[in-house]
Formats: structure tokens, C-alpha cells, sequence
């Protein structure tokens, strides 16, 4: 990635952190703010599969986002060029792992960065949606202090997995430890010791031993988050390799971005964006069609100025453009006539598993609901509901096409002692055979 190139308008400065789904760039956009550009490894979106999953997951943060700030890093687009994509955000350094191998991460810093991680992560669960790979890596912080989710949910669409909520907890847990140790002993450490223990209860639980015991953590809040940031980036890396598109950026004028997304104009109402890449859509986008053919043109393109091309060319090129558009689309039609639609996801039967041991002292009770389906694809919605009285927790899982059977778990974690019988129930809402809901349940012992 050299300093100058640029990614659909975003202008590259050499300054780059590696992730676990490729390499983020620090940029500038074309009106001079601060920008990011994560450049995906190659082998991860080599499939259509995962090109399309990751469309779907990006397409989701965006129209998460169209109702106002939720925590979650804003992105600006998906673009394709060649065999390389790119997600476009708002500044997506420095990291809470930055911040931490640099020392400059005191108590009141690591307070905040865990309120604002759960509480962000508390609304994504409420809208259906979950992180997948929480970290002090996937955690960046806004210029204003403001603690922000990156990578939501990508690496677990790449490789086809589904995210949960019971793996953002457990990952939040994880880094209320990390933090806490970052802290060393003392008053603080210890209140982060008792947030990450609390999140057995859940995230609000966590959040709130936070919020009571605020007296542990001397300049708690985003301002001291933003100075501790302040001029803290990612260090230059100007020897990493350089793909196909990133060498056309640097010395060739050829190319424009392929956006991957319908993103709304100013007509269309908030959370419209869509995503065409279903089997038998006569109107895909243009890009999805370009995508589906492997015929993605140059994203990245020379930092150059280019005077206004001759009426005349211009014309050719609107031409061509309307002539390959016209016989993209007039395939597709073709192609959907000959398809024959699918018939929809159904449920027919749902199949509880508990412990047979008893679950001792501070034990954990895994359940697995498996759940039988018609083998298309779609998405189950689905309620497990614990005997203790807390709150049911609603899900949303994706299956595809072939998939006859789904396994959705659950994980109770119990302590104290005493002893009790502990029933879980999977209610699956939709959609089932009948049409109403459909469930099973199962029971463990535990005994301390």
C-alpha cells in the first residue's frame, strides 16, 4: 500500500495495522477528513459465497446505522476492483490495542472503552445482529473520545459462521480481564475484575457493577479517551506486499470503484439499502452482476488531476456502458426464466439437548437445539427461555441452501451454592410447517 493511492476517492497515507480479515489503511476522503480502508485478504472473499455474506453483513451495519449512532464504526461503502475489496469507513485508528501497547491507557480509559463496548453491543443484540470477534483489536476510538465496534461480524461471514451474542459476552468478559490486568492491582483493577465476573449475568449486569463503582476511575469519559489518542496511529508499513489494483494506483489513471452496495439517495427513506444478490433476481445492480461474472473493473485509481475527458469519448463510453448494462441484464433475465423457484424455509421439528452430569460449583450447563428444516435457504427466528425467569433470548439464524439441520446453543452459566433444576425451552417463531411456533425442552441438575 504506498502513500498517494487511492481507494474510491480515499487517499492512502503508508500508515497501515494488520486485522484478522486483512489490512487497514489510514486515509483521507475526498473532502480532507480522516478516513479508513481495510483492504480483505484475497483468500477470504476468493468464494461467492463469502463475497455475498460479506455484502449482507456490511449492507446490515449500514442499515443499522441510518437510524443514528449506535457504537459501531460507520462505514461508508463496500467497492470491488479485480480480484481485491475494500471496505470504506470513517478513521478506523487507533485501536484500545494501540492504545494499550502504548501505555496510554489508564483506568478511567479502560472504564469507558467497557461501558461504551457493552452498551453498543447491548443495542446490536436488541436489533438482532452480533459482533463475532470482540477484541482490543476490533475496538477503535473516535476522535472525539467516542468508543466505536469495527469489523462487525465480518470474520464470522467470511468463513460462514454465525455470530452470537453469548460470544460477544464471553469476549467481553475477556477483555474486562485483559483491561484489568493492563491496570495492575488496586482499586480499579479489582472493580474490572468484578465487571467481567458480573458478565455471567449479562451485559447490563457487567455494565452496571461498572456504573457503581465509579469512584474507582479518576477521569472516566471520552475526553480523556480522546487525549489519550490524540496523535496515536497506526506505525507506517511501507514494505508490505502490493496487489494488482494498489499497483494500477500508483502509476496508471485506468479504473473506477465498484460499489458493492445500493446505498439510499436523497429519495429513499432511512434503511433502504439492498443488497441483490439472491438466486433468480432479474434486477440485480450492475455491481452484483459485474461481481457475480468475476469482471470487477480497477477500484483503486491514480492520485492525479484529470481535466474534464472530450464530449465525444464521453458519449462512447455512455454507450458501451448502456450496451453492456443491456446484455447483462437481458442474461439475467434469461437465467431467471429458467430457474425454478425455491420453495421457502420451513421448520418441522426442534430437538432440545441437556448435561446428562450434574453441573457442580460455578459450572456452565451447554444446551444445543437442533433444529430440522426443508433444507432452503433463509433465516429461523427463535426464543430460548430459561426457567430461572430471566429475560428470553431472541435470535435471528441464517441457514443455506442444502442445510437440513441447524444447531442453535445456549450456554448457562450458574453459581452460588445450593441446588436447583434448570430447564431451558427453544421456541422457534418462524417459520415453521404449521405456521405457529414449534418447541422442545430439557432439563440439567446442578448441585454445589
Amino acid at each position: 500500500m504506498r502513500e498517494g493511492a487511492t481507494v474510491a476517492g480515499h487517499r492512502l497515507t503508508g500508515r497501515t495495522r494488520r486485522s484478522e480479515v486483512g489490512t487497514w489503511a489510514d486515509a483521507v476522503s475526498p473532502d480532507g477528513r480522516p478516513s479508513g480502508a481495510l483492504l480483505f485478504d484475497p483468500p477470504a472473499v476468493a468464494t461467492a459465497g463469502a463475497r455475498e455474506r460479506l455484502v449482507a453483513t456490511v449492507g446490515a451495519d449500514v442499515r443499522l446505522q441510518s437510524g443514528g449512532p449506535i457504537g459501531l464504526l460507520p462505514v461508508i461503502d463496500l467497492v470491488a476492483a479485480r480480484d481485491e475489496v475494500w471496505l470504506i469507513t470513517t478513521r478506523a485508528t487507533p485501536a484500545v490495542a494501540d492504545l494499550m501497547a502504548a501505555g496510554r491507557l489508564d483506568p478511567g480509559g479502560a472504564a469507558t472503552v467497557l461501558l461504551e463496548t457493552a452498551q453498543a453491543l447491548l443495542t446490536v443484540h436488541a436489533a438482532g445482529a452480533a459482533h463475532g470477534a470482540l477484541h482490543a483489536g476490533t475496538i477503535v476510538i473516535g476522535e472525539d473520545g467516542s468508543v466505536l465496534l469495527a469489523e462487525r461480524g465480518l470474520l464470522r461471514a467470511l468463513r460462514g459462521e454465525h455470530a452470537s451474542a453469548e460470544q460477544d459476552v464471553a469476549a467481553w468478559a475477556a477483555l474486562a480481564g485483559a483491561l484489568a490486568a493492563n491496570c495492575g492491582q488496586g482499586h480499579a483493577a479489582a472493580a474490572l475484575r468484578h465487571a467481567s465476573a458480573a458478565a455471567a449475568h449479562g451485559l447490563a449486569a457487567a455494565r452496571d457493577t461498572l456504573l457503581a463503582e465509579r469512584d474507582a476511575f479518576p477521569g472516566v469519559g471520552r475526553e480523556g479517551l480522546a487525549h489519550a489518542a490524540h496523535g496515536l496511529s497506526a506505525p507506517a508499513s511501507p514494505d508490505l506486499p502490493i496487489g494488482p489494483a494498489a499497483a494500477l494506483a500508483a502509476g496508471s489513471s485506468g479504473g473506477e470503484a465498484v460499489t458493492l452496495l445500493d446505498l439510499p439517495d436523497a429519495a429513499d427513506g432511512p434503511g433502504d439499502v439492498m443488497m441483490r444478490f439472491g438466486p433468480g433476481v432479474p434486477t440485480e445492480t450492475t455491481a452484483a452482476q459485474i461481481w457475480r461474472a468475476g469482471q470487477t473493473s480497477a477500484s483503486i485509481t491514480a492520485t492525479q488531476t484529470r481535466g474534464p475527458a472530450p464530449r465525444r469519448r464521453r458519449r462512447r463510453s455512455t454507450a458501451w456502458a448502456g450496451t453492456l448494462l443491456l446484455a447483462i441484464l437481458i442474461a439475467a433475465v434469461i437465467l431467471w426464466l429458467r430457474q425454478t423457484p425455491g420453495a421457502p424455509l420451513a421448520v418441522s421439528d426442534v430437538d432440545v439437548k441437556a448435561p446428562k452430569k450434574t453441573v457442580r460449583c460455578d459450572g456452565q450447563a451447554d444446551f444445543v437445539g437442533v433444529v430440522t428444516t426443508n433444507g432452503e435457504a433463509g433465516s429461523i427466528r427463535y426464543l430460548w427461555i430459561r426457567s430461572d425467569g430471566r429475560k428470553p433470548l431472541e435470535g435471528e439464524q441464517r441457514t443455506s441452501s442444502g442445510d437440513t439441520s441447524v444447531d442453535l446453543p445456549l450456554h448457562w452459566k450458574v453459581t452460588g451454592a445450593g441446588s436447583f433444576k434448570g430447564t431451558a425451552t427453544l421456541r422457534v417463531l418462524s417459520p415453521t410447517t404449521s405456521g405457529k411456533p414449534i418447541q422442545d425442552k430439557a432439563s440439567f441438575t446442578y448441585k454445589c
